[in-house]
């Protein structure tokens, strides 16, 4: 695979990104009508009609529910990210050799330096995070540190900045919260199910039912747009990485060593997990079916567009 030009990528990414996040409240509102129309079926009325009018009348309930759980998972995701990968604060002092990796790059593409955190794990991995110039963090772990010489670790540094630099952990961030939403409404309706005694039978039973499965057709759906995201963008956060640093090679040769030990012991949370250069818990397959719910681009496809880079 031909690398085809930073900015044609970057255009390309981007326009394909906001597509998908689009789809997003769009599946949500869609789901919503078609929940409204099934339980109005069996109404004297038009259904169509039924559910028309019900959706108009809770579109700003829905609206202002779903803008109420994305401000408080927006302002809480930063302690969320720290506490699920054990992540702490690097000093300058502590490692002089990483600060001016960090430094020197964002001088050279003209960044605010991001705050530096180390997670203490022996393994290769790195991610960036934040959602705004106060909160913007690259993390690294102390085996990618101690493991990588200054090119590629320069090469992974720059990869993270660039995810920050495009707005990715922001893009990221977004789709997880969404997520997030049709996780919980799948969970409200089987506990509802389970625990709801009477609302099992009849009517009640049946609306329990139909929003329990349409949760879950929201949630799939959710997930692969998810990682159709979190795919480009990697890709994406490779190229800018080969521009800024000038020597694809080196972040091709860290990838390599990053495949051999990826995991973090710490992060159990796939959406978490998400967010690092390479997926620490995530098993690599073929068969394309599941490729759709992988959220990283398979590393091998990932040097060889380096190379040619």
């Amino acid at each position: 695979m031909k690398y085809v030009g930073l900015q044609s990528q970057i255009w390309k990414n981007n326009t394909n990104s906001i597509v998908l996040l689009a789809l997003f409240p769009l599946v949500l509102y869609a789901l919503t009508w078609v929940f409204l129309y099934f339980m109005g079926s069996g109404e004297e009325y038009d259904p169509v009609s039924i559910a028309n009018h019900s959706f108009i009348s809770l579109f700003p309930w829905v609206t202002a529910g779903v803008l109420t759980w994305f401000l408080i998972a927006w302002a809480s995701h930063s302690s969320m990210i720290m506490n699920a990968t054990g992540s702490r604060p690097l000093q300058r002092t502590e490692n002089k050799r990483v600060y001016n990796l960090v430094e020197n790059l964002c001088i050279s593409a003209g960044m605010k330096m991001p705050k530096v955190n180390v997670i203490e794990d022996d393994s290769l991995n790195a991610f960036a995070s934040g959602i705004n110039n106060k909160s913007y963090t690259v993390s690294l772990s102390r085996g990618i540190i101690n493991k990588l010489d200054d090119r590629e670790l320069e090469g992974v540094i720059a990869h993270e900045l660039t995810h920050i630099r495009n707005r990715d952990v922001r893009l990221l961030i977004i789709s997880i919260i969404f997520v997030g939403i049709f996780a919980f409404l799948a969970e409200m309706f089987f506990r509802s199910m389970v625990y709801g005694g009477g609302g099992r039978k009849g009517k009640n039973g049946g609306a329990m039912l139909l929003g329990l499965a349409l949760a879950i057709v929201g949630y799939l759906l959710s997930m692969i747009f998810r990682f159709a995201i979190s795919r480009k963008r990697e890709y994406l956060a490779d190229a800018g990485a080969a521009e800024m640093t000038k020597n694809p090679l080196a972040l091709a040769s860290a990838l390599r060593k990053v495949s051999q030990d990826a995991r973090i012991e710490a992060v159990k949370r796939q959406d978490v997990a998400q967010m690092f250069i390479e997926n620490p818990s995530e098993k690599k397959k073929s068969v394309s079916l599941v490729s759709l719910f992988a959220t990283h681009p398979p590393i091998e496809k990932r040097i060889r567009i380096l190379e040619q880079f």
